[in-house]
């Protein structure tokens, strides 16, 4: 386990924030920040930030145990040119901001765990994919790749640095939303869940609480390091 500061999750008022942040909170202390609190009452501390600008909220990060960066602007919706451009900038500038943040304490957490994507990889329509597969082309690659090097400009050298590229996390709803379980769920109840396209296209998936247990090694784990694609090993067809 991380030294006695809290864990500090940035965007993290949405259902894999709150689910992390129950996960962990029975063992030590969690600092949520996010614009807006989180709609379910938990064992937690939310602090606001608009996810753009360094202000009193930079405060958290001095002392803290870790931090786990999930901030970016859901890619649950029509993909018009400005929701591009907000899914895009959402997750650059939090990243950013969050660079300048531990520059501007004392004490910055030792570790800093990154959200990115498994969908950096395209669509490829058989290949099973490893952390040394070739990047892919489209919007979701494009922003995985502008995410991670932002990250890596912004991540001081003394921090140990673990980017989880994750697919698919379902789960239960906390009060916060249900996730991709949620809206797959809907679909069906709908009569829209049958076949699509071929039927034998992959998808790539993880539990939640697989989810929570790499985020908890992520943060104590003192030999992981680098990026990681947190999913299950075969896709779902």
């Amino acid at each position: 386990m991380t030294g006695p500061g809290p864990v500090v999750v940035a965007g993290g008022s949405g259902f894999l924030g709150v689910s992390l942040a129950t996960h962990l909170s029975p063992g030590r202390p969690v600092v949520i920040l996010s614009r807006r609190p989180p709609k379910p009452a938990g064992p937690w501390r939310h602090v606001a930030w608009d996810g753009r600008t360094v202000g009193d909220w930079a405060r958290e990060l001095d002392g803290a145990s870790g931090l786990v960066n999930l901030a970016g602007r859901t890619v649950d919706c029509i993909k018009t040119p400005d929701h591009r451009d907000e899914i895009l900038r959402s997750r650059v500038e939090s990243t950013r901001v969050l660079g300048l943040a531990v520059r501007a304490v004392a004490a910055p957490p030792p570790v800093w765990v990154q959200m990115s994507t498994a969908h950096i990889y395209g669509d490829p329509p058989r290949e099973v994919c490893d952390e040394d597969s070739p990047f892919g082309l489209g919007l979701a690659p494009e922003v995985g790749r502008a995410w991670e090097e932002e990250f890596a400009r912004s991540v001081l050298p003394s921090q140990r640095a673990v980017v989880l590229r994750t697919s698919f996390v379902v789960g239960r709803d906390r009060g916060a939303g249900g996730g991709a379980l949620a809206r797959l769920r809907t679909l069906v109840r709908l009569g829209l869940g049958g076949r699509v396209g071929s039927g034998e296209q992959g998808m790539s998936w993880i539990h939640e609480l697989d989810m929570n247990r790499l985020f908890e090694r992520a943060l104590d784990g003192p030999t992981m390091q680098g990026a990681y694609i947190a999913s299950a090993p075969e896709p779902v067809p």
